[in-house]
């Protein structure tokens, strides 16, 4: 595909051009990055309307994710211009693979906010998605994060993923504690880092909440109208509730 388009559109296009040279593939390089998208889009998409080519790159990882290809994409989108996409390397799915915690359904948080109240603030929001959470973080911030996410989430599995799909990649797992207490321990570490933590722990219906509303309701409903109605109460099986109302009917018979 790079060999069949104009030009390509490159974070760095330093670090382009060395994967070019090594498949011998000799195209025009334009930067495209954080730092001048806002100038450089109506460029690429006038240059896209004129009837080229163009490809877009990341130096790690797939483009898009976490980066200003995004606003690339949707603004050719919304004119009409065809978009291909290649799969590449993906730090998010290969720490999903390796983290060893559920993969049947995750959230992709991006990078946090760098203040530690704003994180918070981001994290208690997060707390109660019944989901693997999913983060990118800098090095020099991990230690923080991971205490303000053990502050804020409570006892959770966790794993570190450092430089993935990469030569020196790296993976650690533990729970946030642990892991929060290695880091602030130790140097800071180099490279690209990823922050998985587990789902929110599940927690057992309360059971004595549940014979108190039950023990109410049996003093003037029949059995099966009291485990319903508590049974919607407490978002818990209406057969579990039915059970445990006629156990607890059984024990009151006068």
């Amino acid at each position: 595909m790079l060999k069949g388009c104009d030009a390509i559109a490159a974070e760095d296009t330093r670090v382009t051009a060395k994967l070019l040279s090594i498949y011998g593939i000799a195209k025009t390089l334009l930067p495209y990055n954080e730092h001048n998208a806002g100038r450089e889009r109506p460029r690429l998409l006038a240059r896209l309307r004129a009837g080229e080519r163009i490809a877009l790159v990341s130096d790690a990882g797939t483009p898009l994710i976490s980066d200003p290809g995004f606003k690339l994409v949707r603004e050719a989108i919304e004119g009409d211009l065809h978009v291909e996409a290649i799969p590449g390397a993906s730090a998010l799915l290969t720490s999903l693979v390796l983290a060893g915690l559920p993969t049947d359904r995750f959230l992709f948080a991006g990078f946090l906010p760098v203040r530690s109240g704003e994180r918070r603030t981001v994290l208690a929001e997060l707390g109660a998605v019944p989901a693997t959470l999913v983060c990118y973080e800098s090095p020099r911030r991990l230690a923080e994060c991971l205490a303000d996410m053990n502050d804020v989430l409570g006892a959770r599995g966790a794993a570190i993923g450092r430089e993935l799909t990469k030569f020196h990649q790296e993976m650690r797992r533990g729970d946030l504690a642990s892991l929060a207490a290695s880091y602030r321990n130790e140097p800071d570490p180099k490279g690209e880092v990823t922050i998985v933590v587990g789902p929110p722990l599940k927690r057992g219906p309360d059971t004595a909440r549940i014979d108190s509303l039950l023990t109410q309701a049996l003093a003037f409903m029949p059995v099966r109208a009291a485990a319903d109605l508590v049974a919607e109460a407490v978002s818990t099986s209406r057969r579990a509730i039915y059970a445990r109302a006629l156990e607890l009917k059984a024990g009151n018979i006068e």
